[in-house]
């Protein structure tokens, strides 16, 4: 039974692996054991003053660490259960992940915990947590206290002083600590000073909130390439088209078009993809550009995309859509409602 978030409720940390817990090994960085104690380690090490800032926690880690880019929809699906069944029972949760597919993690998490009531903050860092000069404890320290904000009710990405959407983010760099970045949507709050500030009018729309009502369908349909990713390229052919979206396994594809929405002008290329969307596979659309959405239609060079039944992605990340395709695919949905349902914003995806 879910309940109201109280602060006398403790956070919950979810530690899933990634650089973050890692340490040293003779074949390299290596995820670490005893997270708990190290994160108390490091936290006892803040100013007494922000120590004092911090929520209660509770940390529970998984069974097999691993390195985000080893992360499959299955992993989503079992950390998005994971919540559900224990958020009740807390302020808010935190997931230390690693950051390769964090955004990803995120987006799923969002359409999994719909109607979510309380903050799940992920994040984790660059650099280990014991490494000089790491990026680890400010990352968590900014979480822990995001995390305990009752007024924060969506999946957000804590990272680097911001907190973003996290259907609405993306990781921009392999190297800095300012890694993630949401380009098409502002920041929902910031570390100003010593505090954690949320904007105002930036969170979930209040017909959003309330009574959770989350979908946790299962993934392992999806699991093994049931929805594809295909980014256009010039010269391009049909039978590479084909090659991907004729495969019988294959049950949803993201196609990553031109500008606001271009496709090559080549009648046997579109009519691969009415083919596949007539076959009723779901088949969206978003822009190469990052910043920006697309408008199939709006010149001559995207019309296909209309007439072969493309759905427009408008402004959403890969992650965002990709994910939303697995999570509508799971469901036992009508071609016609996974269609409405795309087109829907569920989550302030788009």
């Amino acid at each position: 039974m879910i309940v109201s978030a109280s602060s006398d409720c403790p956070v919950l940390v979810l530690y899933t692996g990634g650089t973050l817990g890692m340490i040293p090994s003779a074949e390299g960085l290596a995820p670490g054991g005893d997270i708990e104690a190290r994160l108390r380690r490091a936290l006892a090490g803040l100013p007494p003053s922000r120590q004092a800032s911090l929520p209660r926690f509770t940390v529970q880690s998984t069974s097999d660490p691993i390195d985000s880019s080893a992360a499959t929809p299955r992993d989503w699906q079992r950390l998005g259960a994971s919540i559900a069944a224990q958020v009740g029972d807390y302020a808010g949760v935190v997931v230390l992940h690693g950051t390769d597919t964090l955004s990803w993690t995120a987006s799923s998490l969002a359409y999994q915990l719909q109607g979510l009531d309380r903050p799940v903050v992920v994040t984790g860092a660059m650099q280990p947590l014991e490494s000089e000069g790491s990026d680890a404890l400010d990352n968590i320290e900014l979480a822990l206290r995001f995390a305990a904000k009752p007024e924060l009710q969506e999946v957000a990405i804590a990272f680097a002083g911001r907190l973003l959407r996290g259907v609405r983010t993306r990781k921009t760099h392999s190297e800095a600590d300012d890694a993630f970045a949401s380009f098409n949507y502002p920041v929902l709050g910031e570390r100003i000073d010593d505090d954690a500030v949320l904007y105002p009018g930036r969170g979930l729309e209040a017909q959003q909130r309330g009574a959770p009502r989350f979908e946790l369908p299962d993934y392992t349909s999806l699991a093994e390439g049931g929805v594809v990713r295909l980014t256009l390229w010039p010269g391009i052919q049909p039978w590479q088209l084909d090659a991907w979206l004729g495969d019988n396994r294959v049950r949803g594809a993201l196609l990553e078009v031109w500008g606001g929405g271009n496709v090559p002008d080549d009648p046997e290329l579109v009519g691969m993809l009415a083919k596949a969307s007539g076959e009723g596979k779901l088949l969206a659309a978003i822009s190469q550009c990052p910043i920006g959405g697309i408008a199939p239609g709006h010149y001559a060079a995207g019309q296909g995309l209309v007439q072969a039944g493309v759905l427009s992605g408008d402004a959403m990340t890969p992650e965002a859509a990709m994910t939303k395709l697995v999570h509508l695919l799971a469901q036992p949905l009508d071609e016609q409602e996974r269609r409405r349902r795309f087109l829907t914003p569920l989550v302030g995806e788009r």
